[in-house]
């Protein structure tokens, strides 16, 4: 069922000109009157020098500007215009424009809207992450209180999504991520397409897309790629093209030397992460430093700590009388 658009009001000039094959020009007397006016004006304005109608190339710029944190809907409301108009505009359909409409766009100011469509980058390393923990997309989709169909999507490679959606899984991780899941085949799956756990991440580039996850803290280099290995973590590109660099660089050893060299690297690859992350545990405990206090007595960068810690959690009372 469709709601019929309400007429402009009397004695107006969208009422009193009509609109071609949608209504017919008002003939009452205010309209005409106001007919007669706007002719008036707009002869009187090219007259001048200042025609009705101007080029749309500086409101066409206005408008993309503002979309970058403002929706059409709201925009067009701002306005008091139509979305569909405004979007005509920004993409170049509409290459001339009234002078009203012009001076109205140009005095917007930008807002934050959550109806507005961004990038889906960050969204979705997050989904990508809890699934890697084992939390499945019913438990991601009651803690973002939005419904699974609108998850799964972001998480197939959906390139934008909703501001207010990416706000919701953005709160969502930040719980969910402090707790692992039970669900193994969120957990092989996360394996199977090489998904990075928020332990990988850096939370304050995970919206970055020329951000990358650094699974080792030394992602990118051979020795991550020997910690890949020593540590039974998914092998990530970056890694692999550092040894395939690194074997290109060692083509002249013959196999005995090469084989030499390959058991140095992986003996360099050591637990120093595990052990920075237990010996700052070991310093909160007993002497009640903060993450920041700790990362300065260990001479390390505060980040750097974080993802140790996050990296290596502490060993559970099961994992210690296993270990023993």
């Amino acid at each position: 069922m469709t709601t019929a658009r309400p007429l402009p009001p009397h004695g107006t000039y969208a009422r009193a000109n009509g609109s071609r094959g949608y209504r017919k020009p008002c003939k009452c007397e205010p309209c005409l009157v106001e007919r007669r006016r706007y002719k008036k004006h707009d002869r009187a304005s090219r007259q001048l020098g200042r025609p009705g109608h101007v080029d749309a190339k500086q409101a066409r710029e206005r408008l993309l500007q503002l979309n970058q944190t403002t929706g059409w809907n709201d925009l067009a409301t701002a306005i008091e215009g139509s979305a569909a108009n405004l979007r005509d505009i920004a993409f170049g359909r509409r290459t001339r424009i009234k002078r009203t409409t012009h001076n109205r766009i140009m005095r917007l100011q930008a807002a934050p809207s959550g109806g507005q469509y961004i990038d889906a980058t960050g969204s979705r390393r997050r989904l990508q992450a809890l699934q890697a923990i084992g939390h499945t997309t019913y438990t991601i989709a009651d803690a973002t209180r939005a419904g699974r169909t609108l998850i799964v999507p972001i998480l197939d490679g959906r390139p934008l999504v909703r501001r207010v959606l990416a706000e919701r899984i953005a709160h969502a991780y930040s719980v969910l991520s402090q707790t692992p899941g039970h669900a193994t085949r969120s957990r092989n799956r996360a394996v199977l397409n090489g998904w990075a756990p928020p332990a990988a991440w850096d939370d304050e580039r995970l919206d970055d897309p020329q951000a990358h996850p650094d699974w080792t803290g030394h992602c990118g280099t051979d020795r991550g790629y020997w910690m890949h290995k020593r540590q039974q973590l998914p092998m990530c590109t970056r890694c692999e093209t550092a040894h395939e660099e690194w074997l290109d660089r060692h083509a002249d050893l013959t196999v005995q030397q090469l084989n030499q060299e390959r058991f140095r690297a992986r003996a360099a690859a050591t637990t120093r992460e595990a052990d920075l992350a237990h010996d700052a545990r070991e310093l909160m405990r007993v002497s009640g430093l903060t993450t920041e206090q700790a990362a300065e007595r260990l001479d390390v960068t505060r980040p750097h700590l974080h993802q140790a810690l996050k990296r290596h959690p502490a060993p559970t009372k099961t994992t210690e009388r296993a270990a023993a």
